[in-house]
């Protein structure tokens, strides 16, 4: 990720609608799932976030549990750190933990960005403990590559299958696998489209946002959650899985 971009992260991520409604939806498959694994495990949840950026992600987390994260940059770690967030300097694809460390792993809109993402995953794997759970969040299609995914150093956008079959590779169990941000997909796919035609290229789409609007989008965008309770979607502008590693 351009360094930049850790900067515009660390002054949105707190109010714009995309963030905002991703935590929700995020915190909506991880109740059920912390839930369950505290029930089997009678103590406090040890829980990693895989290429945590910023932070805002880890302050979700340490409702469910004890988080920390692990970042490649020395920018984000340093806006983590600054918050009081436990991090670490590590690369996804050699993470530096022992074997089944974790209850529960993360990777964010993480898992795109490597070279070798069934090699990440299989480490996530390694340091999830023996009937934990994996929860990942991917772009989909393609064919909906933007700006926010070249300044981002993006290598891939997922379809459902491509993500699932990578996850399987690595040694998971799919519990839930659906596509997510389907409110939003046709206004973003039009915007992508009339950028590529005009050629504008914005520093970052996280700078575009409307101000008086933000908070509204951010409750569309979140309210997701209460839909994906009774099923998937069929597409959308992202992918979330939650997934098991086998006892």
């Amino acid at each position: 990720m351009q360094q930049h971009t850790y900067a515009i992260m660390d002054g949105v991520e707190d109010s714009h609608w995309w963030f905002v409604g991703r935590r929700a939806i995020l915190e909506s498959f991880l109740r059920p799932i912390c839930d369950e694994l505290s029930a089997e495990q009678g103590d406090s949840l040890r829980i990693l976030d895989v290429g945590c950026g910023t932070g805002a992600n880890i302050k979700m987390l340490l409702q469910f549990g004890e988080a920390e994260g692990v970042d490649v940059s020395d920018d984000a770690l340093e806006f983590c750190r600054q918050k009081g967030l436990k991090v670490h300097k590590g690369v996804a694809e050699e993470l530096p933990f022992e074997d089944e460390s974790f209850d529960l792993t993360t990777a964010l809109d993480v898992i795109e960005h490597l070279d070798d993402d069934v090699a990440g995953l299989k480490e996530m794997f390694r340091v999830t403990r023996k009937g934990g759970r994996s929860l990942i969040f991917v772009p989909a299609f393609m064919w909906l590559w933007g700006v926010q995914d070249d300044i981002s150093h993006h290598r891939i956008r997922y379809t459902k299958r491509q993500i699932v079959d990578r996850l399987k590779a690595a040694g998971y169990e799919i519990e839930r696998a659906t596509y997510a941000n389907f409110t939003f997909f046709a206004p973003i796919l039009g915007g992508r489209t009339i950028m590529k035609l005009t050629g504008i290229k914005p520093e970052s789409e996280n700078n575009i946002t409307i101000s008086g609007l933000n908070g509204v989008f951010g409750k569309l965008f979140g309210a997701e959650r209460f839909w994906l309770r009774s099923f998937n979607f069929p597409f959308g502008v992202s992918i979330v899985i939650s997934a098991r590693r086998p006892a």
